[in-house]
């Protein structure tokens, strides 16, 4: 694709053109300079950087039409924790972190003084992960998992940005089979998980996997502040 940069030094208004070759790599958009004239005052990296504030922008922004699944999905873990029940998260690679993010701010507490919430991240325990994989399959490294630490009533949170994670789906599977309530946070039209959580959060659009995992942030962060104002105003 080609992208512009107007420039406006002081000696008077000067229009500087770049080339930028949109590149595909595993399931990710990066940007590369292919033509910039020696004398254009915007380094490349300062073009890459104002190209992805504004996609992710424009990604961010299509997300506020989730306020309804994501108002549904706080009142599912709210309801949980009330009820002294736990939450499970899982996630592969960046996934994989954003479900730790997600279970450390119930632990610990994202945004006032609280008690902490009972929250387990499934892919944290390498242990677990490489003995299931091992003796059962990796597909398996999480639906294990919910078996072993699930019960009625608790929450089950997963993410995945193509939707198609196999051991995500298998999660999701385990906890529809045991009767645990569960969110999905995906992307690019939700792949093989669409409809298999109680409620997905679907990033909107064939966007970067990167503008998918910052929504996510976006979302679980939102996610964080509405459970923890529905657990502590029930407080007596």
């Amino acid at each position: 694709m080609l992208g512009s940069v107007n420039t406006r030094p002081s000696s008077g208004n000067v229009q500087i053109h770049i080339r930028v070759d949109a590149v595909r790599g595993r399931g990710y958009r990066a940007l590369k300079v292919s033509h910039m004239p020696q004398h254009a005052p915007v380094s490349p990296s300062r073009f890459l950087l104002q190209t992805n504030l504004q996609h992710a922008q424009a990604v961010l922004a299509s997300c506020a039409d989730l306020h309804e699944p994501l108002s549904r999905a706080a009142s599912l873990v709210g309801s949980a924790i009330q009820n002294g029940a736990k939450v499970l998260a899982c996630g592969n690679g960046g996934s994989a972190a954003d479900a730790m993010h997600l279970t450390t701010e119930f632990v610990c507490r994202f945004k006032d003084d609280r008690k902490p919430y009972p929250a387990i991240c499934l892919n944290a325990s390498g242990g677990d992960l490489t003995a299931i994989g091992n003796d059962y399959g990796f597909d398996q490294v999480f639906a294990r998992q919910v078996h072993a630490f699930g019960r009625k009533g608790d929450v089950l949170l997963v993410f995945t940005t193509s939707g198609n994670s196999g051991n995500v789906l298998h999660a999701l599977e385990a906890a529809r089979q045991i009767g645990i309530a569960s969110v999905a946070f995906l992307g690019r039209g939700g792949g093989h998980c669409v409809s298999k959580a109680d409620v997905d959060l679907i990033v909107p659009g064939d966007v970067a996997v990167a503008r998918i995992q910052e929504a996510h942030k976006v979302l679980l962060h939102t996610l964080c502040e509405l459970v923890e104002a529905e657990v502590e105003s029930a407080r007596p």
